[in-house]
């Protein structure tokens, strides 16, 4: 079981928090827990991410919903990248 602190910091990892900004300890709870996991960005610094079983914790608890994804949005995309591949 998490802590209310646990809790809050693997929300504020989901929406992408400063790692600096995170408590040590949480975090570390976090990775034992294998909700999050630390993405090396260099040799001093690391970017916690939440894992795939830390996402279904949070929907589970109902901090993250679907989100609708517009199919149009995803064809101009794709327009836009393959315009900048040819």
């Amino acid at each position: 079981m998490l802590s209310h602190h646990e809790f809050a910091t693997l929300v504020l990892v989901n929406d992408s928090a400063d790692a600096r900004e995170l408590d040590r300890t949480d975090v570390e709870m976090l990775l034992s827990h294998q909700l999050i996991t630390l993405e090396r960005l260099g040799p001093d610094y690391s970017r916690p991410q939440v894992t795939i079983q830390g996402y279904h914790f949070l929907k589970a608890l109902g901090r993250i919903r679907a989100r609708r994804v517009n199919p149009c949005a995803i064809a101009s995309s794709a327009i836009a990248t393959l315009a900048t591949r040819a």
